[in-house]
């Protein structure tokens, strides 16, 4: 199924056009701090880790100062690591591990823990599980989350991949290891075992297959190039695509409290750049796939979907604002002017408007700028806005 809501365009329309006289300044959070200045004294809370050209920042989440500075590679990316605390770096040597001090009044380090992984990949958090994938070979590394700290790795599992691919694999409550199947030609599908090893289901209908998120009753969705595979209470499902051959979803933006994953949605294979303009809605428990197509002006990457408050997803749209969608009717209920319109990435890597969340407190990044904005995703209200002397990239939260 596939929907459009033309009557709300006129009313997106306008509250685009209210940007340009709203938008947050960079100096409302007071004086821009330097990037390399030393580590301001902050209570215990939120930390935020900005990606940047060869180092990361970790910025206090509520005055949003700069509690730590690292040089890195040149190009890395950043996932929340699942314990409100730490983050994991994709290097080049494998998944390194970044203590942002969230929570505390510790200094952000870091550290030389390293989980080995050639080509390093996905990072996945669930049932209290860190799941890092490892593309070169396509082994998981599986720890408990509340495990990392200290002066070692954790104990953690590893389980041989089978042949190598730009995978993803997930760890449900009872055991049930979810991974995808593929090789250097392409990925066609998944493959469900028990905690024991056995084989559960299986499916190999899922061309491209890409991305996951598990919902509410741990059923897992995987995204595919003619619609989505999901895994629950034991089976496997096909959701096809309104549009055929080719309706990709690619990215799951999830809540576990709500049985209706929202993904993102491409119907044109030779289209070019990176803004999409539509999403898919799964309803993972009537198993049933619908497209909406989003109002003119309202575009957006894989960067600038969450989920947050009253489980609605929040997109930050190349329009410069952040509009809130309803899972639940597809419709946009409201919209915050927050940045400057952007256009979209020359390539996925270059840096580009992202948006994270942790609890009601959205963290979105405006690369044009240099600046980092804090907003209250249940007013809209942008609490705090900086100014950094490096381009921001990639993000991710602690939540403390």
């Amino acid at each position: 199924m596939r929907k459009t809501h033309p009557l709300r365009r006129s009313i997106i329309g306008a509250a685009a056009l209210g940007a340009i006289v709203t938008l947050a300044s960079c100096s409302s959070g007071g004086n821009a701090p330097s990037s390399t200045a030393a580590p301001a004294p902050v209570e215990a809370g939120a930390r935020v880790a900005i990606a940047y050209d060869g180092g990361i920042l970790v910025l206090d989440g509520e005055t949003l100062e700069t509690v730590g500075d690292f040089e890195t590679e040149p190009f890395t990316r950043l996932n929340a690591a699942g314990d409100g605390r730490h983050v994991m770096v994709t290097m080049s040597e494998g998944f390194q591990v970044l203590d942002t001090g969230a929570g505390s009044t510790d200094d952000a380090e870091l550290t030389d823990e390293i989980f080995t992984a050639d080509t390093p990949g996905h990072v996945v958090r669930h049932a209290g599980k860190t799941v890092l994938y490892a593309d070169g070979t396509s082994d998981t590394t599986i720890f408990d989350s509340a495990d990392l700290g200290g002066d070692a790795l954790p104990e953690f599992e590893t389980i041989d991949g089978v042949e190598a691919h730009h995978g993803v694999s997930v760890v449900l409550e009872d055991g049930t290891f979810l991974t995808t199947v593929g090789n250097a030609d392409g990925r066609n599908g998944i493959v469900a075992k028990d905690a024991s090893g056995a084989e559960i289901a299986a499916s190999d209908q899922c061309p491209g297959v890409h991305g996951e998120g598990t919902a509410k009753d741990e059923a897992v969705v995987f995204g595919c190039e003619d619609g989505a595979l999901v895994y629950a209470d034991g089976e496997i499902t096909k959701l096809s695509a309104p549009d055929q051959p080719y309706g990709r979803m690619g990215n799951a933006y999830v809540s576990e409290t709500s049985p209706i994953v929202v993904g993102d949605y491409k119907d044109d294979v030779d289209a070019e750049g990176y803004l999409l303009h539509a999403v898919t809605l799964i309803d993972t428990a009537a198993k049933t796939l619908e497209v909406v197509d989003l109002p003119a002006g309202v575009e957006y990457t894989f960067r600038d979907v969450v989920r947050g408050p009253d489980d609605n997803a929040y997109i930050l749209s190349a329009d410069g604002s952040i509009h809130v969608l309803d899972p639940e009717s597809g419709e946009i209920v409201d919209s915050y002017p927050v940045v400057e319109a952007w256009e979209g990435p020359a390539e996925w890597q270059d840096a580009h408007p992202a948006i994270v969340v942790a609890g009601d407190i959205a963290y979105v990044t405006e690369p044009a700028a240099n600046c980092v904005h804090a907003v209250d995703l249940t007013t809209g209200e942008v609490l705090t806005s900086v100014e950094l002397d490096v381009t921001p990239n990639e993000i991710a939260p602690a939540v403390g």
